[in-house]
């Protein structure tokens, strides 16, 4: 029987993950990468209500991928680099552990067949 694969969990990098699942949240990240932007501003993007990009804006800064500052009496928002850094080093433990398993099946392929 076949064990589990270890289960690699990062909070951080699930909530930015889940929060990348949205493709209004995947705009607001590329639009952003231009520089900051007043919350207004983020909202002419999309024909959706104002209220309702507030939502995408608030669950991307509880994921770590934005940052948001009041400046007088505007909403700021800038990317913050806490939630890609969790998906990155996600990504990097997923890769490297797959990598990890393919080299050993080559191996074991490979040493298989010089065997016969």
């Amino acid at each position: 029987m076949k064990s589990a694969p270890k289960v690699f969990s990062d909070p951080q990098a699930n909530a930015a993950l889940d929060a990348l699942g949205n493709d209004v949240r995947r705009r607001i990240v590329e639009i952003l990468s231009a520089g900051p932007l007043a919350a207004g501003d983020i909202a002419k993007n999309f024909a959706i209500s104002r209220p309702a990009v507030s939502k995408h804006l608030r669950v991307l800064e509880n994921a770590g991928m934005i940052e948001g500052e009041t400046v007088g009496n505007r909403n700021i928002y800038h990317l913050e680099q806490t939630g890609f850094d969790h998906v990155r080093h996600w990504l990097d433990h997923f890769w490297t552990d797959a990598l990890n398993r393919f080299a050993l099946f080559a191996e074991n392929s490979f040493n298989a067949g010089n065997d016969e």
